[in-house]
């Protein structure tokens, strides 16, 4: 397949077959994305009124921890056998590795956020008001927002000797209106939204998702060239 779209999807694809036929980011994430949240609600005991106010917070914070996990073995498997160099000489544009690696990260931290949810409703006592379409399309646009500077960031902590400690540090700093954002929009909806407030954290979060994927595909080619 030629074109950016084109190598995009096919770097997409290679990570998908990957993730399809080990599975283990995926039960690693699950795992501990769910041990998050009960650890979570054991922290709050038994007082079910201060749990429904923060379950969103609690629920996008073990999205955000697992997705670390996520954003490094995304890049972990291209430093293994020189991945990463074959990809350059096939060759394909690095704006199309920043594309596919981008997108499978989004849609790896959709799913999860997806799994999550029941768990964060029988956990947490809460009640979906303003209807699941709105519900899964926040977590649609926020799993976006981190996972674009989240794969820039991970590229570049890629090939440092303390990755693992470097990119929380590097990411957690750039995601806070984001993270605002989402946890505010979401929370709206299982409260509901009486002031009609979760338009407004919608455009932030939908601006943060556009200017980040918009910078990381203009400078990935930049930090592949420094890798």
């Amino acid at each position: 397949m030629s074109g950016l779209l084109g190598q995009s999807l096919l770097v997409l694809r290679k990570d998908l077959l990957i993730e399809w036929r080990t599975r283990a980011r995926l039960n690693a994430l699950i795992f501990f994305a769910i041990a998050t949240l009960l650890l979570f609600s054991f922290a709050l005991g038994p007082d079910t009124v201060m749990m429904r106010k923060h379950a969103a917070g609690y629920l996008w914070l073990g999205l955000l921890f697992s997705s670390m996990l996520s954003l490094g073995e995304s890049f972990r498997i291209e430093s293994e056998n020189l991945a990463m160099d074959g990809l350059k000489l096939i060759p394909v544009d690095p704006r199309a590795i920043f594309l596919g690696k981008t997108m499978g990260n989004t849609l790896l931290l959709w799913l999860l956020s997806l799994v999550l949810l029941p768990v964060t409703i029988a956990l947490f006592d809460v009640t979906v008001t303003l209807g699941w379409p709105t519900l899964v399309g926040i977590f649609l646009v926020g799993s976006m927002a981190i996972s674009a500077p989240g794969t820039v960031y991970a590229a570049i902590a890629s090939h440092a000797r303390a990755r693992d400690v470097l990119l929380p540090l590097l990411l957690f700093p750039i995601l806070i209106p984001a993270l605002l954002a989402v946890v505010k929009a979401t929370h709206l909806v299982f409260e509901g939204d009486l002031m009609d407030q979760l338009k407004s954290w919608m455009r932030l979060l939908g601006c943060f998702a556009i200017i980040y994927w918009t910078l990381g595909f203009l400078l990935f080619p930049k930090v592949l060239e420094d890798d």
